[in-house]
């Protein structure tokens, strides 16, 4: 790191799939913060600002609710301009500045359009990018929920022109994870030690550069290793191209540098919509409640709050999968509306009649 960018705010961002932990991680890194002034910017997928509200209500003194900035409009990474640039030029303008900015993309997000703004003059004068911190789910692509090895699908559709492109969530991860400075191997809790192993070695290899892979389980790491890691990535993102980009490079190769192609990247792919609920008559049951119709109607992502009957603190429900967590974060604000809202992620084509019924006569 030049002696110029040691003088600038450092921002890190830390991306990764629906559900791979991205919260939970940012929770544990203001924990241990150690009086370090954190700003937040939380990119939500859909309507309610689930996560934004979640570290809100952790109470850390170094990152009180005005440091937390929720953008809520759209994928980051396609609302550059209109979205974060004006948020970070607002945030740089403050008096006091922050000591480190921490960005939580979507998890529908490319991190590689994000990185490239921080090359925009007004930000690159200010601020440095410490590191891109990539969060994996490691049950779920244990499980096979992705495919960890791109360049055998690659392979396989050349070899067969029958075989369908790879799925979104396939080539997302595989973006995601191309970017990373740090790769998280969230969960490994929950994957046996041999293949929690394969895992991290399939992670390696499918990347040329030199990253650094950390086991973690719920989110379970300090500031100290998060943060610092000095990377300056802004200036080594041509070396991280997303497929979309490295396609489009081919094509312009092929096709000369005139011809016409599609530079949209979009989530057309996926849908979200949010469910409002009364109070629910107990937590104990909600898990066990959500996991069928989870099930039922595919549904990749199930986050946001409930009331509980007779409890004065609020019931967070973070789902993946049929994976469901449950926890009480903080009391119910005077005045605040004591209803359950639930933000339900999933492909496009979902039947939200359907699962918004199911979701209420489950839990109601």
């Amino acid at each position: 790191m030049s002696i110029a960018d040691s003088q600038k705010i450092p921002a890190t961002v830390i991306t990764g799939f629906l559900g791979a932990g991205k919260t939970t991680l940012i929770r544990n890194l203001l924990a241990t913060a150690n009086g370090k002034r954190i700003a937040l910017i939380i990119n939500e997928f859909g309507d309610l600002g689930v996560d934004g509200e979640v570290l809100k209500g952790c109470g850390e003194e170094t990152c009180s609710e005005d440091d937390i900035v929720e953008l809520t409009n759209g994928c980051i990474c396609c609302t550059v301009a209109d979205d974060f640039i004006p948020t970070m030029t607002a945030l740089l303008e403050r008096d006091r500045k922050p000591d480190h900015i921490v960005i939580e993309t979507s998890g529908l997000a490319l991190p590689q359009p994000l990185v490239s703004a921080f090359n925009w003059p007004e930000i690159r004068e200010q601020v440095t990018v410490d590191g891109v911190v990539t969060v994996v789910d490691s049950r779920a692509v244990a499980d096979g929920r992705f495919a960890s090895d791109i360049d055998k699908v690659n392979a396989q559709r050349a070899e067969d022109e029958a075989l369908d492109h790879e799925s979104p969530l396939e080539e997302l991860f595989e973006d995601q994870i191309t970017c990373a400075d740090m790769i998280i191997l969230n969960k490994a809790d929950l994957v046996e030690a041999d293949a929690l192993d394969r895992l991290q070695g399939e992670v390696k290899d499918g990347i040329k550069r030199a990253v650094k892979v950390v086991r973690a389980s719920n989110g379970s790491l300090p500031a100290s290793v998060l943060l610092g890691l000095g990377s300056g990535t802004e200036s080594d993102i041509h070396n991280r191209k997303s497929q979309h980009e490295l396609e489009h490079d081919a094509f312009h190769a092929e096709h000369g540098e005139g011809a016409g192609h599609d530079h949209h990247h979009d989530h057309d792919d996926f849908e979200s919509f949010v469910t409002s609920l009364p109070p629910v008559a107990s937590h104990t049951g909600v898990a066990a409640a959500l996991a069928p119709l989870i099930e039922a109607h595919d549904v990749l992502r199930l986050k946001g709050f409930l009331a509980i009957e007779g409890k004065p603190m609020r019931l967070v429900v973070q789902a993946v999968g049929n994976r469901i967590d449950t926890y009480f974060d903080r009391e119910w604000r005077e005045g605040e509306v004591r209803e359950g809202r639930l933000v339900v992620i999933g492909f496009e084509g979902l039947d939200q009649q359907a699962i918004g019924e199911a979701v209420k006569a489950a839990l109601t």
